[in-house]
This record gives C-alpha cells, sequence and structure tokens, in this order.
C-alpha cells in the first residue's frame, strides 16, 4: 500500500506494489511474504485483481456486489464477487471489446460491443446472442423505459436495438459525420451524443426528434489559444435532470445547463491529452475527470482543485464505486488500480476494515510514501554523477528535485564515498568529545578569520551584558558571536576585513566613532540607575551630553579628513615610484666614433671586432666556418642579416636540459687515458706495426 497527499488529500494505492506470478506454488509464496518488506505492507483487497495485459474498461453492477472488468490479450470479461473478495468467473471473447454495459442489478445481463461489429449478449451462464450492426461501433447506452440500446460509431446515423421485439428501429439521423460517445439522463431519458465535429446533439427517444444542439468546439477555447485541430467530444455524460459535462480531445471539460448554451465552467486539465472518463460525486458537489496521463477531482460549481492521482501507467478508465471514496482505474497495465480517498466518502461495507486502517495510519504519521525515497536536488545527482537519470523512471520530479528509491541512493552513495561510515564514526567521536569539553572551564577562543572583529565583539558584549545584568538582574543579550546566523563570518577566509582598504580607512572613524558613544551612553545609564531618582540635578562644571556629542561629531570628520588625505598622498608617491622603475628600466642609445679609412656597416661591428681581438685562432675560423655557412655577403647597406629560429617545446628543451647535465656527469665521472700511450704494444687492432713487439 502506498500513501500519498495530494492538496492534503490522503490517497491510498491500494494496488500498490509487485505482481507476484500465477505460477509460484503458495510455499514459494509464503516464503516470499517472510523475507520481502514489500510484500509484506502488501494488501490484497481483491483476489487476482489484473488482467494478462491490458485493461480496456471497468464497472460496478448497480448492487454493488459485482465488478466486472474487459482487457486483453487474449479478450476477455472477468466478474469479481465483493462478497467473496476473489474471481467469481472469467469468460474469453473473439474481438476486443469497445464497450460494455450491465443491463441488470447483477451479472446476468451484459451486452458487449466488439472492434469487428458485433453486439454479444450474455446471460447468467455464458453466451446469449450475437448479431451486427451496419457500421462500426464506439459506444451504446440503454434506454430502460422502452428497452432500446442506442449505437454511435463511424456514421452519421443512430442505430436503435429493440432488445424487447429483438429487431432493429428506424435509426436517428444527426448532423454529424460520425459520433463519439453517447448517454441517457437517467431522470428525463433524453440522449445525447457527441460527435467529432465538437458538437452536442440531444434527442427525446419518445417522438425521435432533436430538441437541441450544443457547439462546444467554440466554447472550449479560450482567446488567442492555438489550436492543431479542431475539439472533438471524447466524454459525455449527465448529472441530476439540468446538468450535462462534456469532455474534449483537447483536454478540456465543459459543464452545461441544458437550458443555456453557454458552458457554466470550463476546466482545462493542462496535458492536452483526450478525456477519456468523467464521473460526478454528488456527496460533496465534485467532478471526478480523467485523461491517459491524470484523475483530477474538483468543485463543480467553482473549479477549484480537490485532489489529484497520477498513476505510473495511462489510464483508460475509471470507475468511482457508488457512495463511498474508492475508485478503480483500468490502466495499460496487467494489474487493475484501487484508490481509496477517506475525504471523498466512507469504505465499502465489503472492505469497512479500511476506515480503521487508516484511521491508524493517520495517528502515526511516520508511514508515508516519502518513508521509501529520497528527496535529492539537481546538484545531489550532479555530485552522485546520476544526472543522465533524469527523465527515467528511476526519478520522480517533485518541486526544485526529484525522489528516488532510498535503497539506490544508498548504493550510489555507498559507491561514491566507500569511507562515509568511518567519516561518520569519526564526527560521532567529535561529538562526543565536544559533548565532554563543555563541562571544563570555558576559556575565550578568537576564530581564524576576523580576530580584530570578535574581539571588539566579545568586548562590547560583555560591557553590554554588565550593564544589562545591573539593570535586569542578571539577564545577558545575545551575542552575534552565538548566533548561527553570522558564524560563516568568522569561518570563511572570503569575508575577511581588509583593513588597509580606502573603504575601511574612511569608514573606520565613523564606527569607531558610534561605538565610543554606545559606550558612553551604556556608562550613563549606568550610572543614572546607581544615582537615586530623587537627584534629578546636573551637577556644575560638567558638560552636557548634547556637548560632547557635537564635540564627538566634529572628532570624527576631523579624522576622515586626514584619512582622505593620507590615501592622496599614498597614491602620489605610489606614482612617483612607479615612474622612477619605468626610468630605470628605460635603455639609452650608444653612440661609437668612426674612424678615418674605416667603412661602416653596423653599430655592433665594433663590439664583434674588439671581442674578435681577445678571441683565440682556432675560435675565430670556427666563427667563420658558421658564418659563411649561415650568414650573408656583405652589402652597401650594412650587412644586415636574417636569421630563423625554431621554438622549442618544453619537452624538447627538457630533454637537451637532461643531456646536458648527463654529459656533465660524465665528464666528472672520466678518468685520463694518457698513461697507455707509453705502453709500446697496442694489440692487434693497430695492423702489422709494432705486432710482437714487447
Amino acid at each position: 500500500m502506498q500513501v500519498s497527499s495530494v492538496n492534503d488529500v490522503k490517497i491510498y494505492n491500494l494496488s500498490y506494489g509487485k505482481s507476484l506470478p500465477e505460477w509460484l506454488s503458495d510455499r514459494k509464496k509464503r516464503q516470499l511474504q517472510k523475507k520481502d518488506v514489500e510484500i509484506q505492507r502488501r494488501i490484497e483487497l481483491i483476489q487476482d485483481f489484473e488482467m494478462p495485459t491490458v485493461c480496456t474498461s471497468i464497472k460496478v453492477s448497480r448492487d454493488g456486489q459485482f465488478i466486472l472488468a474487459a482487457g486483453t490479450y487474449k479478450p476477455r470479461i472477468r466478474c469479481y464477487d465483493t462478497y467473496q473478495l476473489s474471481l467469481k468467473f472469467e469468460r474469453c471473447l473473439d474481438s476486443d471489446v469497445v464497450a460494455f454495459d450491465i443491463l441488470s442489478d447483477d451479472y446476468s445481463k451484459l451486452v458487449f460491443l466488439h472492434c469487428d461489429r458485433h453486439v454479444e449478449f450474455h446471460s447468467q451462464h455464458g453466451h446469449y446472442y450475437k448479431t451486427r450492426i451496419p457500421k462500426f461501433g464506439r459506444d451504446f447506452s440503454y434506454h430502460y423505459p422502452s428497452c432500446d440500446l442506442y449505437f454511435v460509431g463511424a456514421s452519421s446515423e443512430v442505430f436503435r436495438l429493440n432488445l424487447e421485439q429483438g429487431r432493429f428501429l428506424n435509426s436517428l439521423q444527426t448532423d454529424a459525420v460520425e459520433n463519439n460517445v453517447c448517454d441517457i439522463n437517467p431522470i428525463h431519458h433524453l440522449f445525447a451524443t457527441g460527435s467529432s465535429e465538437g458538437r452536442v446533439e440531444c434527442w427525446d427517444p419518445r417522438v425521435r426528434n432533436r430538441v437541441g444542439k450544443l457547439d462546444c468546439a467554440l466554447s472550449s477555447l479560450a482567446e488567442g489559444t492555438e489550436v492543431q485541430a479542431l475539439p472533438s467530444i471524447s466524454a459525455l455524460k449527465f448529472n441530476s435532470s439540468l446538468t450535462v459535462a462534456v469532455g474534449t480531445t483537447t483536454g478540456q471539460v465543459l459543464l452545461y445547463d441544458l437550458r443555456s448554451s453557454q458552458p457554466l465552467l470550463v476546466k482545462d486539465h493542462l496535458y492536452n491529452l483526450p478525456i477519456n472518463s468523467l464521473n460526478f460525486h454528488n456527496q460533496l458537489d465534485l467532478v471526478v475527470s480523467s485523461d491517459s496521463k491524470i484523475i483530477k477531482i474538483w468543485n463543480k460549481d467553482t473549479g477549484k482543485l480537490f485532489s489529484s492521482i497520477q498513476p505510473q501507467t495511462n489510464i483508460n478508465g475509471v470507475c468511482v464505486y457508488p457512495n463511498s471514496g474508492m475508485l478503480f482505474t483500468a490502466n495499460e497495465d496487467p494489474k487493475m488500480n484501487t484508490f481509496y480517498i477517506p475525504a471523498l466518502g466512507p469504505a465499502p461495507r465489503w472492505c469497512s476494515f479500511l476506515d480503521n486502517l487508516t484511521e491508524e495510519l493517520e495517528e502515526n504519521p511516520e508511514s508515508t510514501v516519502y518513508d521509501d525515497y529520497k528527496f535529492v536536488t539537481r546538484k545531489d545527482l550532479e555530485n552522485l554523477g546520476l544526472t543522465h537519470l533524469i527523465g527515467s523512471s528511476l526519478l520522480r520530479a517533485y518541486m526544485h528535485g526529484f525522489f528516488m528509491d532510498i535503497r539506490l541512493y544508498h548504493k550510489v552513495k555507498g559507491m561514491v564515498n566507500p569511507f562515509a561510515y568511518e567519516e561518520y564514526r569519526k564526527d560521532k567521536i567529535r561529538q562526543k568529545i565536544e559533548e565532554a569539553r563543555t563541562q571544563r572551564v570555558q576559556v575565550k577562543k578568537l576564530p581564524k578569520v576576523n580576530k580584530e572583529l570578535a574581539l571588539k565583539l566579545m568586548e562590547e558584549g560583555d560591557d553590554e551584558a554588565e550593564v544589562v545584568s545591573r539593570k535586569k538582574k542578571g539577564k545577558a543579550l545575545p551575542s552575534i558571536l552565538g548566533d548561527d546566523r553570522f558564524k560563516v563570518m568568522f569561518e570563511n577566509s572570503d569575508y575577511q576585513v581588509d583593513e588597509q582598504s580606502e573603504e575601511f580607512r574612511l569608514l573606520n572613524p565613523i564606527v569607531s566613532k558610534v561605538g565610543q558613544k554606545r559606550k558612553k551612553k551604556l556608562r550613563l545609564l549606568a550610572q543614572q540607575a546607581a544615582v537615586p531618582e530623587d537627584n534629578d540635578e546636573e551637577p556644575e562644571g560638567r558638560a552636557s551630553s548634547e556637548e560632547e556629542s557635537s564635540d564627538d561629531d566634529k572628532s570624527w570628520v576631523e579624522e576622515v579628513r586626514e584619512q582622505r588625505r593620507l590615501l592622496r598622498q599614498e597614491d602620489r608617491d605610489r606614482r612617483r615610484q612607479e615612474r622612477k622603475d619605468a626610468d630605470r628600466n628605460t635603455v639609452l642609445p650608444q653612440f661609437y666614433q668612426i674612424k678615418a679609412g674605416e667603412e661602416f656597416r653596423s653599430f655592433n661591428d665594433m663590439a664583434h671586432k674588439q671581442k674578435l681581438q681577445k678571441t683565440s685562432l682556432e675560435e675565430r675560423l670556427k666563427l667563420e666556418e658558421h658564418s659563411e655557412t649561415s650568414g650573408t655577403a656583405d652589402t652597401a647597406v650594412g650587412s644586415k642579416q636574417l636569421t630563423f629560429t625554431l621554438k622549442k617545446s618544453e619537452q624538447q628543451k627538457k630533454q637537451q636540459q637532461a643531456e646536458r647535465e648527463h654529459h656533465e656527469e660524465r665528464k666528472k665521472l672520466r678518468r685520463s687515458a694518457g698513461h697507455l700511450s707509453s705502453i709500446r704494444g697496442r694489440g692487434r687492432g693497430w695492423g702489422g706495426r709494432g705486432r710482437g713487439r714487447h
């Protein structure tokens, strides 16, 4: 069982959980029940309340004892007895069921409209009769006073089959090309059909004439709404004698009074999906409408949402159990869901124990839908590396985050941080040590960040607490240091106050003077509290508080001016130092004297010639060889050269540096071999010369 709360309305999903295979033995089921917690929490209200593949429609008999459901595959009808809480019978059919109805109070008379145009009748023992209609049918209704069946479908005609005479009667000719749904008012038996053009036509079965027409397509669209196609009628339901609800394929529900052509209320599901079922809850004046995505329960007078249900699978139809708060849904899933909403009404008589169960669950609010789920934000998913699961069935979007299974959360967190338990254990030990330290003598310890500010606040707090203790008999005011809202200011280095900044130096005189005024005021209040109340005269020779405040105002103004003067002076000094550094780094041009008889080539030639005079002959020859290969011939413009160098990468530089260091190390370790030249015999490698000599 799953418990959820939407709009402060508790909704109990009695079919929540995995379905067990039919081929499992009873012993195996008992073993699973002992091991699996989900199976232990399951409430199997009706045994085998499911279909092999898909359930298309579900209805309850008028006496409330039998629940009939049609599904596939293979096409079949199943009947459940609520008194026995089990399956009563199952009948397989030849083709899929488009719609079916219960003609009697129990299950003894059933009519099925098949997708192959056949109409099949069943009695209590089984199949009774089968006939065929001219066109493919989509819906039908039964007129009790005349025993007529009205079939609508892919035709402009409404076919009538009289069950008393056993023959077809004259059809009703409508203005529509196709008719999708139909319904008969249970009080005055007005017949209405909804067309694919978005119109509702009403007929009087007594005279077989059309008595009215409603254009719902234009009424369902608001101003400025863009539509892809014309809204067709997909659901139709009468309530009392004058109210009718119309559902469109664009997701709107229109409530009409039969005396007016304008809708009383238009409710939009906001999913742009066709409305597939409409039901009324007369006890609370509610409308239960559904599309394939969601079930909405709302007030029929105001349109205000009462609650909503959003199953995990698509919805094919909804059935409300009469005079109760129980709903049955036919889904695109083997399991048929059962929802119980205590706010709508009590549980049916055959499952009255649900009231006691829900009351116990409300007394223990721990067992909610969120017990087995963990709420995570998008940042938490990024830390866990689960952002790829967004949009999948493992994450369910809720507000600014997602709900995920708590088992998956713990498993992934254990893989991401395998030492989480060790950290948790260390934190617990640290907490125990801190609790033991609180019993010792407390020593004032300054924080790492903003020590000066913390010291100032501690001193001011002591002074204020001292004055307040004198006035209020020991009651001290809370300090900023003890407030959790400001603790980040003394822990994070980004909040460090820069006392050398211009803003601080200009603002500090004002703040300090304000603090001094506050201290003086506190001292005056303390003195006034100590002096008797009768002595109200001010002592002579003492300046008044106004004069002191005026002097203080002048003093901080002077300090601010002094700080501004110092800042300007520092700025001038800094600029002067920058100019000096720039002049020092400036390179002045060098001048050379050209002697008589010398040819001028370039300014670098003089220094080059002086350098060559000091070098040896070997180095001069090497320089000349290098200049012959890479240099250029002297020209009349000064023997200029163009050289190109390839920029080496960091890896090449490191490799050359390593080779250079290796050669230097080998040079240090190399030993001289000059003593070997004195040996006369040099071995075979020296040819015939010197061979055999000793």
